[in-house]
């Protein structure tokens, strides 16, 4: 009896040995953010957030003219300050929270991002907030999950972002990060 009580506990226990050791996806982090090749394609939806059309974004501010618009594009940053050597532009009243889309963040760069937000939303949780880059760019995807964590939940995303917003012919201005504090 004792055998078969044995047998039956490791015939259970095996599979989830097995699936414990399985590889990770590489290309997201054990928090399940991608982490690597930002510019690849990206899912049609989102499982926190409503997909956006740039048409469907123009009525959402008619709707909500408090939308907040977050663009996560990457700016590099070396010795205190931001290095992008090209300009950059963005949807009209934009926050650009540069690299808060990126898969792993310092601590510095979570306070950035979080106290941007926060500060943009006035605190409240369920203020309306659309995130985007550009085509083909996990940044975005990567910031509505940090964004849902930190308890935001009227999310959305702006899929094709910037090149999606220019291709329908939509203006686009010139842009400055958000300052490092």
């Amino acid at each position: 009896m004792l055998k078969s009580v044995c047998a039956a506990l490791i015939m259970t226990l095996l599979p989830v040995t097995f699936a414990s050791s399985a590889p990770q996806d590489p290309l997201f982090n054990a928090e399940g953010y991608r982490s690597t090749l930002y510019r690849s394609p990206t899912p049609k939806t989102h499982a926190l957030a409503r997909t956006l059309e740039p048409q469907q974004l123009l009525e959402l501010q008619q709707q909500h003219a408090d939308v907040l618009l977050i663009d996560v594009y990457r700016n590099p940053w070396l010795r205190g300050h931001f290095t992008l050597q090209e300009e950059h532009n963005n949807l009209p009243n934009s926050l650009w929270l540069a690299n808060c889309g990126d898969g792993s963040l310092t601590a510095q760069w979570m306070a950035y991002c979080q106290q941007h937000v926060s500060q943009a939303t006035a605190g409240n949780l369920a203020h309306p907030i659309v995130f985007y880059c550009r085509s083909d760019c996990w940044l975005g995807w990567n910031a509505i999950q940090r964004a849902h964590a930190w308890g935001y939940h009227n999310l959305y995303w702006l899929r094709d972002g910037i090149d999606g917003w220019a291709q329908a012919d939509l203006p686009l201005v010139l842009a400055q990060p958000a300052p490092v504090q």
